[in-house]
């Protein structure tokens, strides 16, 4: 491609919009520009990348005979109330109504309409096992879109689903799909993780996803130092800490803690360990109020507690419903004579005499032990933290901070329970459909792969992801002889199938030196003065620069690509 009479900018200054590295240099870079709030243009060389992207997957969906299609996006709500999900979504939805008063979403997510797709192959188990899927663009309304394309409101999504007769079946058709993701983000050259995550409004039996690891990532990834462990800190199990048994158990006192409502006032009114004091916190959980206890240094994990609950929602109690459940202000919240079912932290049945508050404004209690409250029910029920036990073997966990961009679930039988997708087993018996989901962001790899790869300069794609492989820059436009070889050179490289982009702009060569390296191209070619010796200069994006010949840059090319 030649720039000078093609659609091509770039941008001196960071972006004031942009709230992240990757999203900063993609507009910089002219790749992306920003429509609205969490919604993107992809320009030519921004749509370049994320086609390479787009064709490694299916480059490997194709591999392990998955089947591209393509579902719309404009879908009746019905649907989506029908499989029992309308209400999980709640606002994140888009709705609209069409002129006769019918109401439609834009699509969030797809099972429900790949099911239904399925229903017209399914009859018998002989039926299956198949795999679908598409890439289609996905809608959310994000209450708070930001860094760039990691969280938008519109966004192109791969969704590939599974159809199989039982559990086993669906075991082999995730392990070829779990493989492919695995090739898939190997060829996009990503620093990954696998971890295990919340199956959330996706529901199921299991859920795992793969997080490119970035400081700006929102997720919380727990790993353990010798690799035997990975998950989300949504579901990373704790090793409860065991309370060295004390000797005397004290009697329980109620003792004055004037202004000292949160955890570190009371510890320093008292002048004891942290680890000797419980918070209870009360949380609304599907309109009711419950109360949970952890250890003072410890944090409820709001997914554990739903899903012990089994729970819809679960958030932190507006005052008033606090006050109810404690008879005292905000701050003085415990576990004795409180007004609504208590949960503990499976940690806290091993303390001993330990300090809670009094459910009384101003007063805690000191002394605590087991027989003094009664609990609904127990269980792991907190956040892990660095440092704490590996739950999977020797040694600690630390954190780092990922991007989602893939996930696989097994959904079991629960879309196709909702959705009536049966077939007749061998012995002509009705059974459900056994399903399986897998996502692909690939705008957000694309977002992750900016960030891991940005450097001072720009971006420093990975060479066969980068928009070309292989600028050809011209010193001098009014230098006949470096035009006419640059020329040569880029129609040469083009039909020896290399992707090449002539920079035949009448610019400064600091100016065209500066936008290729924003926008990632691997090898530079400097057409200058050298050429009347029949040399070039080539330079890696990373530093490395050689004076080549010119009759041999075409083999060097193909060596080093």
């Amino acid at each position: 491609m030649r720039l000078k009479n093609s659609f091509f900018y770039t941008i001196r200054e960071n972006a004031k919009d942009e709230d992240s590295i990757s999203s900063n240099l993609l507009v910089r870079a002219g790749m992306i520009k920003k429509s609205s709030a969490g919604v993107y243009m992809m320009m030519p060389l921004g749509h370049r990348v994320l086609s390479k992207i787009n064709a490694i997957i299916r480059d490997e969906m194709e591999k392990i005979d998955c089947q591209e299609l393509l579902m719309p996006s404009l879908i009746p709500e019905e649907v989506y109330i029908s499989s029992g999900r309308r209400a999980g979504f709640g606002n994140s939805m888009f709705s609209l109504k069409d002129r006769k008063g019918v109401s439609y979403v834009l699509g969030p997510t797809h099972e429900e309409l790949f099911a239904a797709a399925a229903k017209m192959q399914i009859r018998s188990y002989k039926d299956m096992p198949f795999s679908l899927y598409q890439i289609q663009t996905k809608f959310r309304d994000e209450p708070r879109p930001r860094y760039g394309l990691i969280r938008v409101r519109e966004f192109a999504m791969k969704d590939a689903y599974t159809f199989d007769k039982d559990e086993a079946s669906l075991d082999i058709s995730y392990a070829k799909q779990f493989q492919a993701y695995k090739n898939i983000m190997d060829r996009l050259h990503l620093d990954y993780r696998i971890v295990k995550a919340d199956t959330g409004v996706m529901g199921g039996l299991l859920s795992e996803e793969f997080q490119a690891i970035t400081p700006i990532g929102e997720d919380i990834l727990v790993l353990s130092d010798d690799d035997s462990f990975a998950s989300n800190i949504e579901v990373a199990p704790c090793i409860p800490e065991i309370a060295e048994k004390e000797d005397v158990l004290e009697t329980l006192t109620l003792v004055q803690t004037p202004n000292a409502r949160t955890i570190e006032e009371v510890t320093s009114y008292l002048k004891k360990d942290i680890k000797k004091f419980v918070k209870t916190l009360i949380y609304n959980v599907d309109d009711q109020a419950v109360a949970v206890m952890v250890r003072g240094d410890r944090d409820v994990n709001e997914t554990k507690l739903r899903k012990l609950l089994q729970a819809n929602s679960v958030e932190l109690a507006d005052p008033a419903m606090v006050m109810a459940a404690t008879q005292a202000e905000i701050g003085f919240a415990g576990p004795i004579d409180i007004k609504c079912p208590l949960y503990a932290d499976e940690e806290v049945m091993y303390m001993y005499n330990f300090i809670v508050g009094a459910n009384k404004t101003g007063y805690h209690y000191t002394g605590v032990n087991q027989k003094d409250f009664t609990v609904t029910g127990h269980g792991d029920l907190r956040n892990i933290q660095e440092g704490d036990k590996n739950p999977n073997g020797d040694g600690v966990v630390h954190f780092a901070h990922g991007i989602e961009v893939g996930n696989t679930f097994k959904l079991g039988t629960k879309y196709s329970k909702a959705l009536d997708l049966q077939y007749l087993d061998q012995n002509n018996k009705l059974q459900y459909v056994w399903m399986g989901s897998y996502g692909i962001g690939p705008a957000r790899a694309m977002a992750a792969l900016a960030e891991q790869n940005a450097d001072e300069n720009g971006i420093n794609w990975p060479k066969d992801l980068a928009p070309f492989q292989v600028s050809i820059v011209i010193i001098s436009m009014k230098d006949e002889q470096q035009v006419t070889i640059a020329n040569q050179l880029h129609d040469t490289l083009q039909q020896q199938g290399i992707e090449v982009l002539l920079d035949d702009r009448d610019e400064r060569p600091g100016v065209k030196f500066k936008d290729m390296e924003l926008i990632g191209i691997p090898y530079r070619i400097t057409i200058g003065r050298g050429i009347s010796e029949g040399k070039v200069e080539l330079k890696s994006r990373t530093g490395e620069v050689e004076e080549v010949q010119i009759t041999d840059v075409v083999n060097k090319l193909k060596e080093v690509l």
